[in-house]
């Protein structure tokens, strides 16, 4: 049976992951597919997982009660999506809509939390990958917020 390890390991996110690394997290991999519209995390609901997008577009959305849902970024393929499944108390701190079609690897977060702690070299690697990712979103967020801001000042 083909494993999802493969795909995996040519994403940039897992370049370079060491071989056994590689092998856990492929444990904790499946496949998803979301119809355009349908949301895929809600702000404040469990983040049980992250995904790596394949195909399609999703929005990342603060929903303001004044403003209705305000789209902050827009992610496609190629591109990992979610890292609240990382940080206690495991929400999602956005609202995530699948714009068009999307198809995406979801893995596991409490799989993978769970083998973090049983690896903690794994779970350090994990974290400094994500931390990137945590800074290019809030950089996103805080330009897209001077923009919505900016022009009323």
């Amino acid at each position: 049976m083909e494993t999802l390890e493969p795909l995996l390991a040519a994403h940039p996110f897992f370049k370079n992951l060491e071989e056994s690394f590689l092998k856990l997290i492929t444990g904790c991999a499946s496949n998803v597919r979301f119809e355009a519209g349908e949301f895929i995390g809600r702000e404040g609901a469990n983040a049980d997982h992250f995904y790596l997008i394949r195909h399609g577009q999703v929005s990342l959305q603060v929903a303001s009660p004044s403003r209705g849902a305000m789209v902050v970024q827009t992610i496609g393929e190629g591109e990992i999506l979610g890292w609240s499944w990382l940080v206690p108390p495991y929400r999602w701190t956005l609202d995530v809509q699948a714009i068009t079609l999307t198809r995406a690897i979801a893995l596991d977060g409490k799989c993978i939390r769970a083998k973090c702690e049983e690896n903690h070299d794994l779970g350090y690697e994990l974290l400094k990958r994500f931390t990137q990712i945590m800074v290019q979103r809030l950089e996103a967020t805080r330009i897209q917020l001077l923009d919505i801001y900016g022009t009323h000042a």
